[in-house]
């Protein structure tokens, strides 16, 4: 694994590498996050939904909360990913209560760290993964740079989207994560716990993904389709393989009505084709253990989209603050921090935990 000084992967930058440095994290309000729903709620059911806007407060240890307040199982207990400890952040929560007496939740939960938002009862669980998107509001202290050549920049970004990396986060501390893992598919111990274990594997993927998209970063081809393309459909999971390039098919590339995408890797075989596939097999032949060992998990093959586009973005320097400060939308499973990266040089006020945000 190719890696910086803090043991994070060296990864192609969309546009030229930021010399703007600031910081992130002073304070929780710096980083704001809100869950949106793909879909509304019905009002009824066994399952009641909160939305609860947490301060510096873990995600699955605030679960566990939930489940003891209402003496449930903590798989009875569903959120659609893990967010920012280290923020000010309104996420969605589901408790099965089938047949059990409803807790006065903002009495048990309301705190200095937890504000009890909205509760609503709903016929399902919450799914990982279920969400439309996230909107963002982040501030970064001590901005120091050119301010015309981030705003250029953000332009850029806001008109033709970035590389959609998974951020750090999902490496753990110093990729301590991709660590284990290598021990793992060498044939060390696997992973004790469902959590550890589905952590890894998702870091695995993470990892073979960005590689391939760094190199095609580097080959300035990210944004445009290749021969036997699988092209992921935009606002969905849906893709087509296109055999072929035409002229019409680069316009809808270029309408961002589709989008190139590389592996999440597991079982099958690659729907990528031609040159294409060709590329994702060279970049990843070191990796032959590393695939092996998703596919022996039973995870199969899925695509993600080469291209991240950042919806309402929009920015200011506040007056009397040296600060950046950013508001926009990313679709769910989509990473702040690999925005922020392709403008700016942070550095984190707060040490962060092994994995924020999904």
């Amino acid at each position: 694994m190719e890696a910086d000084e803090a043991g994070q992967q060296v990864l192609a930058y969309g546009g030229d590498p930021p010399l703007a440095t600031a910081l992130l994290r002073c304070r929780p309000e710096d980083f704001q996050v809100v869950e949106e729903l793909p879909f509304a709620l019905s009002g009824e059911g066994e399952h009641v939904w909160l939305l609860l806007c947490k301060r510096n407060t873990n995600t699955v240890w605030l679960a566990r909360q939930l489940a003891r307040i209402a003496g449930v199982r903590l798989v009875d207990v569903g959120y659609a990913g893990l967010k920012d400890r280290h923020g000010l952040t309104t996420q969605w929560f589901s408790v099965n209560l089938s047949g059990k007496k409803e807790p006065a939740w903002a009495t048990a939960l309301e705190s200095a760290t937890v504000q009890v938002l909205k509760v609503i009862r709903h016929s399902r669980k919450l799914q990982r993964g279920a969400l439309k998107g996230n909107r963002f509001l982040l501030t970064l202290r001590h901005f120091q740079g050119d301010r015309e050549v981030v705003c250029d920049r953000l332009t850029q970004i806001k008109v033709a989207g970035t590389p959609n990396y998974f951020g750090p986060q999902r490496f753990g501390r110093g990729g301590q994560n991709l660590d284990q893992v290598h021990r793992w598919f060498s044939g060390g111990k696997p992973p004790r716990g469902r959590y550890l274990r589905g952590l890894l594997l998702s870091a695995a993927r993470a990892f073979l993904f960005n590689r391939v998209l760094s190199e095609r970063v580097q080959a300035a081809n990210w944004r445009q389709p290749l021969p036997g393309e699988a092209l992921i459909l935009d606002g969905s999971h849906g893709f087509f393989v296109a055999e072929t390039i035409d002229e019409a098919l680069q316009a809808r590339v270029r309408r961002f009505d589709c989008h190139p995408s590389g592996p999440l890797w597991g079982r099958g075989e690659s729907p990528a084709k031609r040159m294409s596939r060709a590329l994702e097999e060279e970049v990843l032949a070191d990796y032959a253990l590393w695939r092996e060992g998703l596919e022996q998990a039973g995870l199969k093959q899925e695509r993600r989209s080469l291209r991240l586009m950042v919806a309402d973005l929009e920015w200011s320097f506040p007056p009397a603050m040296d600060s950046l400060q950013l508001h926009f939308r990313l679709p769910a499973g989509a990473y702040a921090t690999t925005v922020l990266r392709e403008v700016v040089r942070t550095q984190e006020a707060v040490e962060q935990p092994f994995l924020l945000d999904e």
